[in-house]
């Protein structure tokens, strides 16, 4: 029996990195033996980002107001995700990213039935080892980290290859209404933002016990 999950989200957002894990969290509690299949949807939260990131420093301050202000939003984050078992470490992130390179890896490996490592690779980098995965050569190495050719990803970065493909996807994620991230569908129904892990596994047995009715 096969459930599919469809995430919309993006590697910037700390909230879709919570969501992951409460949905991971949730996926271990379920109590029938189902095969899940998560579907990885783009979106980007910057668009105009430059194509290597700014300074976060700069970024956030202009942002925000300043970057004392900034501080103080990344504090509430980890104070509010205490109980999720995620490191952040934005005093090691340097640089505010483009995602898009990493939407376009993500797809690659997706033809590798790898998506899912390669999503919460990238998140990792981000928000607890502080890589800047606006780089090639940073993704590049994560491919590597989940068993991918670094030549071969650095050919598919530099090219153009999944450009089009990862716009496709991000059109349609406006076109079905997400303006925000993360937005996650399991079976009927779409969650938005980071939900409870009792949200997420109410849902997902929902759609389980409705899969074993068909």
């Amino acid at each position: 029996m096969n459930l599919t999950i469809e995430i919309t989200s993006d590697f910037i957002c700390p909230w879709c990195l919570v969501a992951e894990k409460r949905l991971n969290k949730a996926i271990a509690q379920l109590s029938s033996s189902v095969n899940i299949q998560r579907i990885w949807y783009p979106f980007e939260l910057n668009p105009d980002m430059p194509e290597m990131g700014m300074e976060r420093k700069i970024y956030r301050s202009q942002k925000f107001g300043s970057w004392e202000y900034s501080q103080q939003l990344d504090a509430k984050t980890i104070l509010a995700t205490q109980e999720d078992d995620i490191n952040f470490r934005y005093d090691l992130m340097e640089f505010t990213p483009n995602t898009h390179k990493a939407h376009r890896l993500v797809w690659f490996a997706s033809q590798q039935g790898k998506a899912t490592e390669m999503a919460e690779r990238i998140f990792t980098a981000y928000f607890t080892e502080g890589q800047n995965i606006s780089s090639t050569e940073t993704l590049a190495n994560l491919a590597v980290d989940i068993g991918i050719n670094k030549g071969v990803v650095i050919e598919f970065i530099q090219s153009n290859a999944g450009t089009p493909q990862v716009r496709e996807l991000e059109h349609k994620a406006v076109s079905r209404g997400i303006r925000g991230v993360p937005s996650i569908r399991i079976g009927d129904e779409i969650l938005s933002g980071a939900q409870p892990v009792e949200v997420y596994l109410t849902t997902s047995q929902k759609a389980v016990n409705q899969l074993s009715e068909v």
